[in-house]
């Protein structure tokens, strides 16, 4: 299986308190998340190959080093988005296209509404974005589309899990790295993970 990646550094877990707070308002919760979201793209990023690049300091030349792959960012709309411009602050040449995903509140399985790939795969790396892994349905789905569409190398980053969706996502591609702020303890009965922090679209819009 593909490894679980849980980020344990103290300023994580202090801001993930914060996020999860009730009382956190919308325009709190959307910088939580960015904030939260560029701690853990440094995680997800430590294996990049780099290239040698010859440049010149004030004081002397230098070899130095640059990114050897091309990187695309899948946000899952819409809880996906609040994650893709801390991203594009550290890597800007990143390429961002759009998945439309939603969980059936009946069902609970996934439903693709909107697909903005382009025709052929230009990039090296694709991060799938989606802040709650909760029933693991529509990051399996968008790792179906990605794969399907010829995507070679695929990691998964999220702020909060359920094991329940950590197993579905391993189980169906165990080659997918999972980039995680916290594994909680279950799904209720509604398909949202406990505690976890209710519906993330819906804090960062102000929609709940």
């Amino acid at each position: 299986m593909a490894a679980v990646n849980i980020s344990r550094h103290p300023l994580v877990l202090h801001k993930l308190a914060l996020l999860r707070h009730i009382a956190t308002e919308p325009k709190k919760f959307r910088e939580l998340v960015r904030e939260l979201t560029q701690f853990l793209i440094y995680e997800a990023t430590l294996d990049l190959p780099l290239e040698p690049r010859a440049i010149t300091t004030p004081l002397a030349p230098l070899t130095g080093a640059r990114i050897a792959e091309r990187i695309g960012l899948v946000p899952i709309l819409r809880a996906g988005l609040g994650m893709v411009d801390p991203i594009l602050d550290l890597i800007p040449t990143a390429h961002v296209w759009h998945l439309g995903v939603y969980r059936d509140h009946a069902t609970l399985m996934p439903v693709t509404y909107y697909n903005k790939l382009p025709p052929e795969v230009d990039v090296d790396l694709c991060l799938v974005l989606d802040p709650m892994l909760a029933t693991g349905g529509s990051a399996c789905a968008a790792v179906d589309i990605l794969k399907q569409w010829g995507a070679q190398r695929i990691a998964f980053l999220g702020l909060i899990a359920a094991p329940e969706g950590v197993q579905a996502l391993q189980a169906a591609h165990p080659d997918v790295p999972i980039f995680l702020a916290a594994l909680d303890e279950r799904l209720n009965e509604r398909g949202y993970i406990v505690p976890g922090l209710g519906d993330a679209g819906d804090r960062q819009f102000g929609t709940g």
